[in-house]
């Protein structure tokens, strides 16, 4: 079993060498992809470095900031080139905790796509102010009622994806870069047919480096998930 985990990242050398210790420390089948978008703070230069200590951490580098959309799209093109059985998606800072790999993995067998949710069960957000939380939480009621996919959690960025549920979706067909690029993934993934299932997180806003998430992207993503319905994403 291989497990890839795609990390986009944009000056995070504060979190990077720690990021990629936690993940790998979690399961000898895990390994680790960045994805840099040209980080002027030498993100990039701190990985080739890791790089000569483990053949288990990739690195794709690009040639500034494209969005995070295209990001992942070109991570999971490129963990499948690699053979991955299982695509993993997660932020480097530490929001995503890697403790919660062991149960993505454990529950593989149960569904196509495991999203680690902060509503599953009630919410579960630490250092966020209450107008973020309540922005986050209604929209994403807001989504699962536009997109008709049950899922508490539509725009979470911690994702354990199976290999065939991306090969039945056509990445060319997914447009979104942002925030909305976590929603029409997650409608692809159900309009073709993948089994969504959601297991309890505890996501805790990073202690290091600044967010890339701001009102203006989230309701950017709103307004363009009804484009969604209206696509057919099969491979």
């Amino acid at each position: 079993m291989k497990i890839i985990v795609i990390i986009p990242t944009y000056n995070e050398k504060e979190n990077i060498n720690q990021i990629i210790e936690a993940v790998l420390s979690q399961h000898d089948a895990l390994e680790v992809l960045i994805v840099d978008d040209n980080s002027p703070d030498g993100t990039a230069i701190m990985v080739e470095e890791y790089q000569k200590k483990t053949e288990k951490v990739h690195l794709l580098k690009r040639s500034g900031k494209l969005g995070l959309g295209s990001a992942y799209r070109e991570g999971y093109v490129l963990s499948l080139k690699k053979g991955a059985d299982y695509i993993v998606q997660m932020d480097a800072d530490f929001s995503h905790n890697p403790k919660y790999l062991l149960d993505m993995i454990e529950l593989r067998e149960h569904a196509d796509v495991i999203i680690g949710s902060r509503y599953i069960k009630g919410i579960s957000v630490l250092n966020w102010p209450l107008r973020r939380i309540l922005l986050s939480y209604f929209a994403n009621q807001y989504a699962k009622i536009i997109t008709g996919v049950k899922v508490e959690d539509l725009t979470a960025g911690f994702k354990f994806i199976s290999r065939k549920a991306l090969e039945r979706v056509d990445l060319s067909k997914v447009k979104s870069n942002g925030y909305g690029f976590q929603i029409e993934m997650n409608y692809a993934f159900s309009s073709t047919g993948s089994t969504i299932m959601e297991t309890p997180i505890l996501f805790m806003d990073r202690e290091h480096g600044v967010s890339k998430m701001n009102k203006e992207i989230i309701l950017e993503a709103l307004i363009g998930i009804w484009a969604f319905r209206f696509k057919n994403y099969k491979a």
